[in-house]
C-alpha cells in the first residue's frame, strides 16, 4: 500500500531546508518512519522576492510566512517550517504553532572586512544589515558608521561583503551554525550589548489546528523549554505591537523552573532606549512577556511608537 507523504512547506534558501531537514529527520527518529514518507515542498515566499526595500515598506516580517501559510490552509502542505523570528505575533485563523525545536545560539555576530570587530572599524565605515534592531543597537554603539540596507539570504549577503559593497554586516550566530558557516563571523556579540530579536535562533512548526495527527506527530520533537521562552517572547512582542518599525529586542531562558527575560526597545537613531529584566515562573511564561511588554509600553509612552 502507498502512505502519502506528509507534506513540509518551506522557504528554498539553503538556511530554510537546511531547517526543514532538522525537522525531517527529528520526525523520521521519533515515529520511526521512513524518510520516504516526508516531502519537502519549497514555496516562494513575498520576503524572498522583494529585495530592494526595507521589510518595513512592504508589509513587514509576515512577508516570509504569507505564501507557506497559505499552502497550510488550503492543504498542500501538512506543515510549515520557519524561523520563528519570521512570524507574525498573530497568526491566521485555523492555524497553531505546534512545536519548537531545541533552540540554537541566540546571539548575533559581526563579520567585518574593514575590522574584525565592531570598535576596529574606521570612522564612517559602511554596514549593511536590514535589520532595525541591529541597525539601532550598532547605532548606540557606534553613532558614526553608515548604515545600509542589505537584503538578501546569508550566503547572498556574505558575497555582497565580499564583493566590497559594504565593510561589515551583522548576522544570527544560528544561521551560520545551521549552515556549518560559524567560521565567517569575526566577533560574537554580546547578549548585554546586543540582545536578539524575540524567537532568534529558534525552529517553529506551524500546522492546522483541527489537525490532530500531525500535532501528535510533531508531540515528541517540541522541546518545552524553548516552547516556554518563545511563549514569553512572543507575548511580549504582541503588546508592544511588534512590526518591523521598532526596534525591539526579546529574549527569555529557563534556568531550573525561573524564566528570566530581557526586553528592549529602542528609537531607530538608538538614542532613546527602555529596557526590563523579568524574573518569574516558567509556567507563566506567556503572562510574564505580556507584563513585560505593558511595562515598557507604559514607561516608552505611546508617542515612542509613532513616526519611525
Amino acid at each position: 500500500m502507498t502512505t502519502t507523504p506528509i507534506r513540509i512547506g518551506t522557504r528554498g534558501s539553503r538556511l530554510a531546508l537546511a531547517q526543514a531537514h532538522e525537522v525531517r529527520d527529528r520526525l523520521c527518529r521519533s515515529s520511526g518512519r521512513p524518510e520516504t514518507d516526508f516531502a519537502v515542498t519549497v514555496i516562494s515566499t513575498s520576503g524572498d522576492r522583494i529585495q530592494d526595500r526595507p521589510l518595513s515598506e512592504v508589509g513587514g516580517k509576515g512577508l516570509f510566512t504569507k505564501e507557506i501559510e497559505e499552502a497550510l490552509l488550503d492543504g498542500r502542505i501538512d506543515l510549515a517550517v520557519h524561523s520563528a523570528k519570521d512570524m507574525a505575533t498573530r497568526l491566521p485563523d485555523k492555524l497553531t504553532i505546534a512545536a519548537y525545536l531545541p533552540r540554537e545560539d541566540v546571539r548575533d555576530v559581526f563579520v567585518g572586512r574593514a575590522g574584525p570587530r565592531i570598535v576596529d572599524l574606521p570612522q564612517g565605515a559602511v554596514v549593511g544589515s536590514a535589520s532595525l534592531r541591529r541597525q539601532a543597537l550598532l547605532r548606540r554603539l557606534r553613532p558614526d558608521l553608515t548604515l545600509r540596507i542589505l537584503r538578501g539570504n546569508v550566503q547572498t549577503r556574505l558575497a555582497k561583503l565580499e564583493a566590497g559593497e559594504v565593510d561589515g554586516t551583522l548576522l544570527a550566530l544560528a544561521g551560520l551554525k545551521r549552515l556549518e558557516a560559524e567560521a565567517a563571523a569575526t566577533e560574537v556579540l554580546p547578549l548585554d550589548l546586543f540582545p536578539p530579536a524575540p524567537g532568534q535562533g529558534a525552529i517553529a512548526v506551524e500546522t492546522r489546528a483541527d489537525d490532530e495527527a500531525t500535532r501528535r506527530l510533531l508531540q515528541p520533537i517540541d522541546d518545552a523549554p524553548t516552547h516556554r521562552a518563545l511563549l514569553a517572547e512572543r507575548a511580549f512582542l504582541a503588546v508592544l505591537d511588534g512590526s518591523c518599525r521598532t526596534p525591539i529586542a526579546g529574549y527569555a531562558h529557563l534556568e531550573g523552573e525561573a524564566l528570566r527575560f530581557h526586553g528592549l526597545i529602542l528609537t531607530p537613531d538608538g538614542m532613546q532606549v527602555h529596557e526590563t529584566r523579568e524574573t518569574g515562573a516558567g509556567a507563566d511564561a506567556e503572562r510574564l512577556g505580556r507584563e513585560a511588554g505593558r511595562r515598557l509600553r507604559a514607561a516608552a509612552g505611546e508617542r515612542f511608537f509613532e513616526g519611525w
